[in-house]
């Protein structure tokens, strides 16, 4: 066994080995179950140029952890605003501060059993210093004095009461839509009208946005976003929709097959019509390596219908359903087929009420306060069952509440038809 004592008197006083063993003798302690060091541990003082509130505990998982070994980056981001997120290279963490119910001293230096003892204690399992019964193993004179024969002092660095937990969250991303959103890229004859200082270099956007660099990036695919003239933009859906109808027009022109596009042959017909950066930018959000082909691309399905469908949904007004799908695939260039999945996140089909519908809502438009989201969606549509209203909740979810949980808390759920459909809670 180590041992070590706490002193809560004048700092000036120092703990003597008499008095280590006055201690051990008034809590009936055995000396053979001691080994060779006692340390004494003193608080900390609470003076000029002894800072003891500068450092807090942080409960961190396996992930953190290895990322600290790695030693990569890791900060702490948050506005005045803004509840602060703790962020690695590739995570999100919501922080939020947690009461221990007992003190916890942090102590420098303080050492364990092994290091107290200058004798060679043994496991069974080989060589490991681990056992505290030294004395047992090696004294068997009852007369011998005390095991302990030095004194350590160790000062406390700081006594902790709380500690920051952390949570692993959805990255926070509508700050890329609302700070770019205002200076939305039209092309080079509109920048005139744009506020230069109202622009964002990359790192400057990745500093403001409570999400991982990971994370960053792929916000940055989410809602479209390119790099023009070194600052980070969105494009106007309209300026958007006219550069990639051209670039689909280049598969047209050249006869390729729709998972054989060759992207230096679209770059230098774009040449003299649109920025350089901008076609680069929009070829890369909207394609993905060929499987078939090496080093030659294909158009993303997904994100080439859903922009085609939001250039017709934007005004918001409501369609037909069959109108709207015939219009929108009539819309789409060839190889491209519609399909009611693409609509996620930017638009709804309404088959409850008399007429059914499709109309326009975009997750980017809604509140990002869950409660007052949740009513906007209700307003707009009485009945939602899981697959439509998914998108719209689940930048509220976490790992440990999804969807389904923030449902169940937040609305009412009936089944209609063998279909689970929600419907506001008041």
């Amino acid at each position: 066994m180590y041992y070590f004592t706490c002193n809560i008197f004048s700092f000036s006083y120092a703990r003597s080995i008499d008095d280590v063993r006055t201690i051990v003798k008034h809590a009936k302690l055995d000396h053979k179950n001691l080994t060779n060091t006692a340390q004494a541990v003193y608080y900390p003082k609470d003076e000029e140029g002894h800072d003891i509130g500068n450092i807090k505990l942080l409960e961190v998982d396996e992930h953190i952890l290895g990322e600290i070994k790695k030693g990569s980056e890791m900060c702490f981001k948050g506005a005045l605003n803004e509840k602060v997120v703790f962020c690695t290279e590739s995570r999100t963490y919501e922080v939020k501060e947690a009461e221990i119910s007992n003190s916890l001293l942090l102590v420098k230096n303080l050492k364990h059993a092994q290091a107290t003892s200058r004798s060679p204690i043994k496991s069974p399992k080989g060589g490991v210093n681990t056992s505290m019964d030294s004395s047992i193993e090696e004294d068997e004179d009852p007369e011998k004095p005390d095991t302990i024969d030095e004194v350590e002092r160790k000062d406390v660095v700081q006594i902790f009461h709380d500690y920051f937990e952390l949570r692993q969250v959805k990255p926070k991303y509508r700050k890329i839509i609302d700070l770019l959103r205002l200076t939305r890229y039209a092309g080079p004859e509109n920048e005139h009208l744009i506020d230069r200082s109202l622009l964002f270099r990359f790192n400057q956007l990745l500093d403001t946005v409570q999400c991982s660099k990971d994370e960053f990036h792929e916000g940055l695919k989410i809602y479209r976003a390119i790099e023009v003239n070194d600052r980070v933009r969105m494009l106007d859906i309209e300026y958007e929709y006219r550069v990639l109808t051209l670039l689909l027009s280049v598969v047209t022109e050249n006869s390729w097959e729709l998972d054989a596009i060759d992207k230096d042959v679209t770059l230098e017909a774009m040449q003299g019509i649109i920025p350089f950066e901008v076609v680069d930018g929009i070829f890369n959000v909207y394609t993905t390596p060929s499987e078939r082909m090496p080093g030659r691309f294909q158009y993303r399905e997904d994100l080439v219908c859903a922009v085609f469908a939001e250039k017709i949904l934007q005004h918001g007004l409501k369609f037909h359903i069959d109108e709207f799908l015939v219009t929108w695939q009539e819309a789409l260039p060839e190889g491209f087929e519609a399909n009611e999945q693409y609509l996620r996140g930017i638009g709804i089909i309404d088959r409850e009420g008399s007429v059914p519908c499709v109309r326009g809502l975009n997750e980017a438009d809604l509140p990002m306060n869950l409660l007052g989201r949740l009513n906007m969606l209700f307003r707009t549509k009485e009945r939602w069952n899981l697959e439509q209203i998914e998108p719209y909740i689940e930048c509220f979810a976490t790992p440990t509440a999804g969807v389904t949980s923030i449902l169940a808390k937040y609305t009412r759920s009936l089944v209609v038809k063998g279909v689970r459909m929600y419907v506001s809670k008041h």
